[in-house]
């Protein structure tokens, strides 16, 4: 991964985590703590897709996917925080 690509992903995964904490209903994490969480959840969309034999292209591709990953990651921790 370059150092462009490496900006792009973080750009990519800050975006994510901000709409993924918008979107879900409840208590958020503060808008550092859903940052770093669509940034995590990036690198979490990047392996469910590949485990899904989906492919993700372009700019949207890459959102949508670090998105889905943003949203499963609150979602789970949220289930560890009831538990």
């Amino acid at each position: 991964m370059t150092g462009t690509n490496l900006i792009w992903f973080l750009v990519i995964g800050l975006v994510a985590g901000f709409l993924a904490g918008k979107i879900m209903q409840g208590a958020g994490y503060g808008l550092i703590g859903d940052l770093v969480i669509g940034v995590v959840g990036a690198f979490l969309g990047g392996w469910i897709f590949g485990l899904l034999h989906i492919a993700a292209g372009g700019l949207i591709g890459l959102l949508v996917m670090a998105f889905v990953g943003a949203v499963v990651l609150i979602w789970l921790l949220r289930l560890l925080k009831r538990a």
